[in-house]
């Protein structure tokens, strides 16, 4: 008894609809009573009008019991059992009862797969698919026009019966005639026996094709045998370049390695010098990035000492009268210009400062004193015109700020007020 056969036993019993649930256990020891009450059973199962002995008290009654049993078995399901084992009532039984349920489960799933297929074509019975049918409606028409054609041909053989009827009742009537029938059979059985002749001819044919072939074979295989020899031979004996061909084998070997190697550093230094140019590339930008900062710096620092120095300028030609200067005179007197950026005449020494009137000591003095220091204003002019085409020079292509003309940045003269006169 195996653990596989009981347990397919177990399942198989509960699949039939066994009332009783049936233990691995059960079949430990011997337990007649349960292997007669499934044998019953399972007899009922197969043929339900059977008639089988079911009293079991006594051992002459169990010895009739499973005799009645196995004959049953084998006159109706062909299904042969070993008594001994049955009457065991033990694992062994289990092996002899496992024949009748699996031919009875087997039953049953072929019933249930009929089922299936049975519903299915139900369902398929309601789906109608014209692509499917197209063959059978060809068929049908085909089979239509034939129909009609052979009940044409029909009609008109049952025209002629008439006159068929007469010959065919005057053929019957007519006696047979014996040497023409020796005729005929004799003509039959010569050509019979030429069809004897080709065939035996055919098979006289085969027979020394099959003798043709057979020697074809035997040519091969000698054939074969002879190259593998040679083969053998081949491969034994050892070439004269092979000692040769072993140490440029070697050679090579050490060849690639170098190569490995120095690819391998070839890459190992592309990969730096990338490297190094990303670096460069980086310093770079950030050279370019801090430049251009510090030429905007310079640039906002440049406007805003323009726009002090405006304002300085605004701040000290605004000087206030003399308290004791006499109104006549100040009719007279011209109004005085405003010293700005724009009113400075462009030249050397073309600037002009001072009043209307006379005294010509002073005027000589004012005009040394101006010339001085337009001299002196001039040269600071070209020193920062120079700081300028140097700041020039750095910015490059960036667009320029305004600055200041020539001598734009000079403070305004006090001295040169008309008060002093």
């Amino acid at each position: 008894m195996s653990f596989r056969d009981l347990r397919n036993f177990t399942e198989m019993m509960r699949a039939l609809g066994y009332p009783r649930l049936i233990s691995m256990e059960n079949f430990r020891t011997p337990n007649f009573s349960l292997v007669a009450e499934i044998l019953k059973w399972l007899v009922k199962r197969y043929e339900p009008q059977s008639d089988v002995p079911t009293d079991v008290d006594t051992e002459a009654d169990r010895i009739f019991f499973i005799k009645a049993v196995a004959q049953f078995m084998a006159t109706k399901a062909h299904i042969k059992l070993n008594t001994k084992r049955l009457y065991q009532a033990d694992g062994y039984a289990v092996k002899e009862m496992l024949k009748i349920t699996s031919v009875l489960y087997s039953a049953m799933k072929t019933k249930q797969m009929a089922l299936g297929d049975k519903v299915e074509q139900d369902n398929s019975k309601f789906k109608f698919d014209l692509g499917s049918r197209i063959s059978d409606l060809k068929a049908a028409r085909q089979l239509a026009s034939e129909v009609t054609s052979k009940g044409a041909s029909l009609y008109d053989l049952l025209g002629k019966e008439v006159d068929l009827r007469e010959m065919r009742s005057a053929a019957i009537a007519r006696p047979l005639e014996i040497n023409e029938t020796e005729k005929a059979l004799r003509a039959a059985i010569k050509e019979v026996l030429k069809s004897v002749d080709k065939t035996k001819d055919m098979l006289n044919n085969v027979v020394s094709d099959e003798a043709t072939l057979d020697g074809k074979i035997e040519k091969k295989k000698q054939e074969l045998e002879r190259n593998r020899k040679r083969l053998q031979t081949l491969q034994s004996v050892r070439p004269a370049f092979m000692d040769e061909y072993e140490k440029i084998e070697e050679d090579l070997q050490k060849h690639y390695e170098t190569y490995v190697e120095k690819f391998r550093n070839l890459s190992f230094l592309e990969s730096q010098l990338n490297e190094y140019h990303r670096l460069e590339q980086e310093r770079f930008e950030e050279a370019e990035n801090t430049l251009r900062l510090m030429q905007n710096k310079l640039r906002e620092e440049e406007r805003e000492l323009m726009k002090s120095s405006l304002k300085d300028e605004d701040s000290d030609i605004d000087v206030p009268e003399d308290e004791g200067s006499d109104s006549d005179m100040e009719e007279l007197r011209p109004a005085k210009p405003h010293l700005t950026r724009n009113g400075l005449m462009t030249g050397r020494g073309a600037r002009f400062i001072g009043n209307m009137q006379g005294g010509d000591s002073d005027e000589t003095e004012d005009s040394e004193i101006d010339v001085d220091e337009d001299d002196e204003e001039d040269d600071e002019g070209e020193e920062e015109e120079s700081k300028d085409l140097e700041d020039d020079s750095l910015e490059g292509p960036i667009s320029r700020g305004p600055r200041p003309s020539r001598g734009g940045m000079r403070p305004p003269l006090l001295e040169e007020s008309d008060n002093d006169f």
